[in-house]
């Protein structure tokens, strides 16, 4: 028996090297075995890393301090040794100095703290503007100025369902990969515009210094500037629902010239993927265009066979309101439901809305057999 747990332990051990050496530093993200704060890739990031070690110092000076002085006099000045405490009600000087010296080691420590909180939360002279917005479980960007004016995107977790159903070994950027990264310039003061479309989540990014809350009907803004090229990692740090662990940010910072490429490519792309809600489409052509609808927005939790998550998330293989008439399937894509995971899919344009609910009902044993088999962008126009 002692054998055959000796060796038990030995394969333990044995596999968790394996599975450590394969663990790599994440670029632009988390390191291996990371205990500290990143080094940062802009000034604000350095300030708070010193500012860190600096509090941390001061906090183990004073540490050292008081309890040195505690320890030696219980440890010196012990009943065992013949000591007898003293009696007295108050010493001036010892009242002073325990006032002064607390209020100059404040004022130390909020000084610097202070600088950096306020450049922290100077959004003026901004190269650049984003509109950044929470979403469960997404970030939607919009660029408001500059060279990529009107260019706006969802950015949704890129890692591979089979990965996090461990049906495949994870990649290296495991949780932290998305399919839209926000692009912008490097050297340059990016401003951000921060709200949320359903609940609070708050945007991260440790590597630029940055971190704000997106609530619901305000816009919070917040700025960093990159000195760098290259992409930075962050995620959604407020607990926003089931899927909180789903919603990573991406920003690739890129030379001035590619961004202006970037940003007229985004926009050619914008113009040809145009959606003309007053065209006659067909319903093959509603079909195939709600297919890649559904693929971004709706697979991760009613899944690609339609069934969804027992438990979680209701099937639309075979659902009444998937079977029904359209106006409820519209108005629960447009307003979502109250206390449950379903959002407000209102940032949708009408195509896209319409083309992915006639998909719905033209799919799996749906096969468009239900009442209103076909959604036209004017039922939802009509709707909003």
């Amino acid at each position: 028996m002692k054998k055959l747990r000796g060796l038990l332990g030995a394969c333990a051990m044995l596999f968790v090297g394996i599975a450590s050496a394969q663990v790599q530093d994440m670029p632009g993200g988390p390191r291996v075995n990371q205990l500290n704060l990143p080094e940062g890739v802009n000034q604000i990031a350095r300030d708070v890393a010193w500012l860190h070690w600096f509090m941390l110092i001061i906090c183990l000076v004073i540490f050292v301090a008081v309890f040195g002085v505690m320890f030696y006099s219980i440890w010196a000045h012990r009943k065992s040794r013949g000591f007898k405490p003293a009696t007295f009600h108050e010493h001036m000087g010892v009242e002073v100095a325990w006032t002064v010296v607390p209020f100059l080691i404040v004022i130390a420590m909020a000084l610097p703290a202070t600088r950096t909180v306020v450049a922290m939360k100077d959004t003026s002279g901004a190269d650049l503007t984003v509109k950044v917005t929470g979403y469960q479980w997404k970030w939607g960007y919009e660029y408001i100025d500059g060279p990529a004016t009107g260019v706006k995107f969802l950015s949704n977790l890129s890692t591979p369902r089979a990965q996090i159903e461990n049906k495949e070994p994870k990649g290296q950027f495991y949780l932290m990969e998305v399919d839209n990264p926000l692009v912008v310039p490097v050297g340059k003061k990016i401003r951000l515009a921060v709200t949320a479309a359903d609940v609070i989540h708050s945007w991260m990014v440790p590597d630029l210094a940055v971190k704000q809350d997106a609530i619901p009907g305000f816009v919070r803004n917040t700025w960093f500037r990159a000195d760098k090229i290259g992409e930075f990692r962050g995620q959604c740090t407020e607990l926003c629902g089931k899927d909180h662990a789903f919603m990573p940010i991406v920003v690739k910072v890129v030379s001035e010239a590619d961004y202006a490429t970037w940003a007229a490519e985004q926009k050619k792309l914008l113009l040809a993927a145009a959606d003309d809600p007053s065209k006659e489409w067909t319903p093959a052509e509603l079909i195939a265009r709600g297919e890649k609808v559904y693929a971004a927005n709706c697979v991760a939790c009613h899944q690609g066979s339609g069934k969804g998550v027992v438990g979680a998330f209701p099937a639309l293989d075979a659902s009444a309101l998937v079977m029904g008439p359209k106006a409820a399937n519209i108005e629960i894509l447009l307003k979502g439901k109250p206390g449950t995971a379903m959002a407000s899919f209102a940032q949708l344009n009408d195509v896209e809305i319409a083309s992915v609910i006639t998909y719905t009902r033209a799919s799996w044993t749906n096969a468009g057999k239900g009442k209103d088999p076909v959604v036209s962008p004017a039922d939802v126009k009509a709707a909003r």
